[in-house]
């Protein structure tokens, strides 16, 4: 089998519930997706999807991922999908970095793999551990009795983990941990997300006013060295999930005791065959895994699902709805969420039918 045409298009993918605001006040009113498209000389069509969450989340931006797939694209006309470590490093050999330009190539020549294998790609990846995963949803910064509400209206939904962002002055962020603790059950499992924004006394400061509390920490901090500095004082799991570029990381957080758990963005580590790779090690080495992206409608969204299944249930923690987040859809055949819980399509490779027809004229066509 042989690559013989590869299309890109945009797709706007606004957020249901308005603007998304994370730590430092940065938000996004949406998506700005990548969608990939593979044609082979066997008949078969491969998909792929990358959006980043706006240009301020990662070292990545929904443009810059359209530019770079002109210039890896010509490269990858002849070469064998699905061959995927052979494809991973000939875009590595064209284009230096930029990971997440190259994810929905990659996502796109899994699901070539699938279809060819007639397997759904939870199988080609370890398995099926279970039907289901579960699943979180985030409440976006604001004022403690709005996110205390917000989350109240996700749990009365079905979801039984709430993510909230925090990452601004430690002081609110204890009002707004507080407020939302107060507002749910207690089988609800809650997550403080600051998304790298705050500075090491401002993690001590708040640890110490959310000491009664019971919830895990995520990516406290920016860098690498200053989650490292407060982890003697963290009582609590701590997950890195922004730290979490590559493998070589990861050994060094499971050589430092510094991480109980890691969130995996397939984006960012450059696509499904590299995250494949820093999950199995993670389950290894005895760490909590989540498994999701940046962004991304139905599409993107089976691929995490299909990832989350393979992991073992004893090392998953959980993923993320997103195609539920947003206001349009890219593809159909992704099974309904219930109870706080989502299945992967069982259908050959993601197993979704792209919405062709709802998507405009093309970006980029070899």
């Amino acid at each position: 089998m042989r690559i013989k045409k590869i299309t890109a298009y945009r797709q706007d993918q606004p957020f249901r519930d308005g603007v998304y605001t994370c730590s430092g006040g940065r938000s996004a009113l949406g998506f700005d997706s990548t969608i990939v498209r593979l044609d082979t000389d066997a008949g078969l069509v491969g998909w792929g999807e990358m959006a980043p969450l706006g240009a301020f989340y990662d070292p990545s931006f929904a443009a810059g991922a359209r530019a770079a797939l002109a210039e890896l694209a010509p490269s990858l006309i002849g070469e064998d999908p699905l061959q995927t470590i052979a494809i991973n490093r000939r875009m590595d050999h064209v284009l230096k970095g930029h990971p997440y330009a190259k994810s929905a190539i990659d996502m796109a020549c899994w699901d070539l793999a699938g279809k060819n294998a007639e397997q759904p790609l939870a199988e080609l990846l370890g398995g099926r551990f279970g039907e289901t995963v579960a699943l979180y949803r985030s409440v976006p910064q604001a004022d403690p009795a709005r996110m205390a509400e917000q989350a109240r209206r996700y749990v009365e939904a079905g979801y039984k983990r709430i993510q909230v962002k925090v990452g601004l002055d430690p002081d609110e962020d204890i009002e707004r941990m507080q407020a939302v603790r107060a507002a749910l059950s207690g089988d609800v499992v809650l997550f403080a997300d600051a998304n790298g924004g705050w500075n090491t006394h401002q993690v001590r400061r708040f640890l110490r006013g959310t000491r009664a509390l019971d919830y895990y920490l995520e990516q406290p901090c920016d860098s690498y060295e200053e989650c490292l500095a407060i982890r003697g004082d963290c009582d609590r799991p701590l997950i890195l999930d922004e730290s979490i570029d590559g493998l070589p990381v990861l050994m060094r957080a499971c050589a430092d005791r510094l991480a109980d758990g890691i969130t995996i963005k397939l984006a960012r580590v450059g696509g499904i065959t590299r995250a494949r790779l820093i999950r199995d090690t993670a389950v290894e080495m005895g760490l909590a895994v989540t498994v999701e992206d940046t962004g991304g409608a139905e599409i993107d969204t089976a691929a995490m699902a299909h990832m989350s299944l393979s992991t073992p249930e004893s090392a998953r923690l959980h993923t993320v709805d997103f195609h539920n987040w947003v206001s349009v859809s890219n593809a159909t055949g992704m099974p309904a969420c219930r109870d706080g819980r989502m299945a992967a399509p069982t259908a050959p490779g993601l197993g979704v039918i792209p919405l062709e027809q709802k998507f405009s004229a093309p970006v980029y066509a070899t």
